[in-house]
């Protein structure tokens, strides 16, 4: 019977690890360290430890030259998972366990939700993380057409286009300055657009909508920078690769996914994704004004295009948003009692409301498990949940479900929109839940409901009846 509790209590140790962002192929260290721990103070009750044993033990480890950072900050992470995770002990949960970590990491500049407060004009220059894997073209461009690239930036900035639109069309733009020599943009015309259109296609086997995509950039730059109208009629070869459906699940095979998520927070995420259509983003920054139980809707706010939706809550998810709130709200009460609590508010609000950012009404609905540095100000911050785990426990669960479709966050905003539409919604109902601008979006999804030649029997199935 002992042994079973052992084993019943180390299981909920592991799955507690887990819930860190700790990698599978890790979290044995973090058992390890727990363990060891326990072993220093052999025949005494966890529960009767105090926070002065705990420091006790983190100084004598912190005082050995042969232990890395990372190694100690995973003693300091198990001992935190130990007393406050599965103990449930008083001081523990107001314990300044940040206070110990050698490496609170900083937010990255070009985190997609922060990015646009840090990238001032001035800053752009000697910015190496604006770009991700452009080959140092951004500060080639820019040391050669500084005004351009800037000019360029601002005018994307003043139509408020999102910074994941910004960044690809930069990056169009520094690489057909490059593609046509560093030669001074303003003097560039239709024939030198051709041209880098031709080159996509033919050399870069780029697709329709990646080539479409770039001339879209570049005509930004004449027409909203230059104020210069180009031709109509510039003549080069489209790209011909077909435009691909998107993979779409059957109710099945989402219930089975769903099902196989077996931590409760990227249940939670993963059924918003497919009972509300959201964007992986949208979903990750969700914040505890934006969930309504009372009309039972979620507000999304400034989605793609810089527009607010609502959408139905889902009756399902109710109990479990309620709960990952409660999660959200003990994250933010502790943060408080330890001078902390504050969460990262895009500039234009930061100013509007200078105290909303210790406000639990505004903090996110699926918080990082840690905290993280801003790299401006140097504050900790609580912010959510980063998107690559999501992605991560959906793929996994998708491969244990034996699905063999290429499954992705968005494969369940895919399956929403075919689903409904099976059900019998109208075209414009899942065009507006989507937040698309266009209903010639929303049409590709009409494709399960218009399958020409699908329904014929085949003659092979015909010659069972010969």
């Amino acid at each position: 019977m002992i042994d079973q509790s052992v084993s019943r209590f180390w299981d909920k140790f592991i799955a507690k690890t887990e819930s860190y962002g700790v990698k599978p192929t890790v979290i044995r260290w973090y058992v390890k360290h727990a363990e060891a721990y326990i072993k220093t103070f052999p025949g005494q009750r966890l529960a009767s430890h105090s926070v002065s044993m705990v420091e006790s033990y983190l100084s004598d480890k912190d005082r050995k030259p042969q232990l890395k950072e990372w190694q100690f900050n995973q003693i300091v992470t198990s001992l935190k998972i130990l007393f406050v995770d599965m103990l449930d002990v008083d001081w523990a949960k107001n314990y300044l366990w940040h206070k110990w970590s050698k490496d609170i990491p900083s937010l990255p500049d070009n985190h997609s939700t922060m990015a646009r407060d840090h990238y001032s004009l001035d800053r752009l220059n000697e910015s190496e993380s604006y770009l991700e894997n452009d080959n140092g073209l951004f500060g080639k461009v820019m040391e050669v057409h500084k005004d351009q690239l800037r000019a360029f930036i601002k005018q994307i900035r003043l139509l408020q286009y999102s910074i994941r639109t910004e960044r690809a069309y930069v990056g169009w733009f520094i690489r057909y300055v490059a593609f046509c020599e560093f030669r001074d943009p303003t003097q560039l015309n239709e024939a030198d657009i051709a041209g880098y259109m031709e080159y996509l296609v033919i050399t870069r086997n780029v697709s329709s909508s990646t080539q479409r995509q770039a001339l879209n950039a570049i005509i930004f730059y004449y027409k909203k920078v230059l104020n210069r109208e180009l031709s109509q009629n510039i003549e080069f070869t489209f790209s011909k690769k077909p435009k691909r459906l998107p993979v779409v699940l059957t109710k099945a095979e989402v219930k089975k996914i769903l099902n196989g998520l077996e931590n409760p927070m990227y249940r939670l995420m993963a059924n918003l994704l497919y009972g509300c259509g959201l964007r992986l983003m949208e979903c990750v920054r969700l914040r505890a004004l934006d969930v309504d139980f009372g009309y039972k809707q979620i507000l999304i706010r400034e989605a793609k295009g810089k527009k607010d939706r609502v959408v139905p809550m889902p009756i399902i998810t109710i109990e479990g948003l309620k709960q990952q709130i409660e999660v959200a709200e003990k994250y933010h009460t502790e943060d408080l009692t330890q001078g902390l609590g504050r969460v990262y508010l895009p500039g234009a609000l930061s100013r509007k409301y200078p105290n909303a950012e210790q406000e639990f009404k505004w903090q996110y609905v699926f918080p990082s498990v840690s905290l993280s540095r801003d790299p401006r100000s140097g504050i900790y911050r609580r912010h959510h949940v980063h998107e690559n785990n999501l992605q991560k426990h959906l793929k996994r669960a998708a491969e244990q479900a034996g699905i063999l479709k290429k499954v992705n966050c968005h494969t369940l905003r895919h399956s929403f929109a075919t689903h409904l539409l099976e059900s019998g919604y109208d075209i414009r109902t899942v065009q507006e839940l989507l937040g698309h601008a266009d209903v010639s979006t929303t049409m590709i999804y009409t494709h399960v409901l218009n399958k020409p030649g699908v329904t014929v029997t085949s003659p092979l199935d015909m010659l069972v009846t010969v």
